[in-house]
């Protein structure tokens, strides 16, 4: 026992010699361990999860270690290895108490808190807060928007009619249909929020048509769906916007699922074996 308490202590001396006053681990720590610590004025937070380690080693500097063993066989640590933070805490955010590092050294990192009255309502957050994050980083990645709520959809959706008129063979019918699947974007739309889906559709139709047909009406192709009060409207003004990536893979991906559809030719369907007779379904 005292022969354990001395390598504890050695190991704890050797990292606080280094400068070190915050140790970070995803297991636990002993009373014994505790006891040091306190005594050697470093905080230690134990059982932090892989992935927050992670995060938290890339925005201090900081380097995860599994051992303090070095190549010669003996224990040693590294200032070299130690991330630098302006300030970590522990401070309560309503009944929970968090450890709060500011102001780390390499990254500008943020975190976001969510609270609600039960878990349902937490999960339905996290996912809002994702898919937006989300939505940030697609328009980082191609530096491009479009005006959301049903635009571009209903925009591509008459382009094709007109193209569609223009042709003389079956494609037409096609790409007729193709054009009216392209307008279950804003009708769904309208239909989630309530409101009178033929009616909008229908506006937003002769506003983008307009646009097509007329250069002095152009600004109507940026024309979308507003479902709070069941209009439409200038979407790029209202800020209302799309990653263009998103909504090109979209359309591409739903294209590529229709025609895999369209290529099968056959379907084949296992009859189930017939029941005994006699069989009730209770085994008897």
């Amino acid at each position: 026992m005292a022969r354990e308490e001395a390598i504890i202590s050695e190991r704890i001396k050797m990292i606080s010699s280094t400068g070190a006053n915050v140790i970070l681990t995803t297991r636990g720590v002993d009373d014994l361990a505790s006891k040091i610590l306190v005594e050697a004025g470093i905080m230690g937070v134990r059982r932090v999860e892989i992935s927050d380690m992670r995060h938290i080693a890339e925005a201090t500097g900081g380097q995860m270690i599994l051992t303090l063993a070095d190549l010669e066989g003996n224990e040693s640590f590294d200032a070299a290895l130690l991330g630098e933070a302006e300030l970590v805490a522990q401070e309560r955010v309503a009944s929970n108490e968090l450890i709060v590092i500011r102001g780390p050294k390499m990254a500008k990192s943020s975190s976001i808190i969510l609270r609600g009255a039960n878990e349902v309502m937490l999960e339905e957050m996290d996912r809002s807060v994702h898919d937006s994050l989300m939505a940030v980083k697609r328009v980082l990645e191609s530096r491009e928007v479009v005006p959301g709520g049903g635009a571009v959809e209903t925009a591509v959706a008459m382009h094709l009619d007109t193209f569609a008129e223009a042709l003389g063979t079956r494609e037409q019918l096609a790409i007729a249909e193709f054009a009216s699947a392209m307008l279950v974007i804003p009708k769904i739309l309208a239909v989630n929020a309530a409101k009178d889906a033929t009616d909008l559709v229908a506006k937003l139709c002769t506003l983008h048509v307009a646009a097509q047909k007329n250069p002095e009406k152009i600004e109507y192709s940026r024309y979308g769906l507003e479902l709070f009060e069941g209009t439409v409207q200038d979407n790029v003004t209202a800020g209302v916007l799309e990653p263009t990536l998103s909504k090109l893979k979209a359309i591409k991906f739903a294209t590529e699922a229709a025609i895999s559809i369209l290529r099968i030719d056959d379907l084949i369907r296992l009859n189930p074996e017939p029941e005994p007779e006699g069989h009730d379904g209770h085994g008897h």
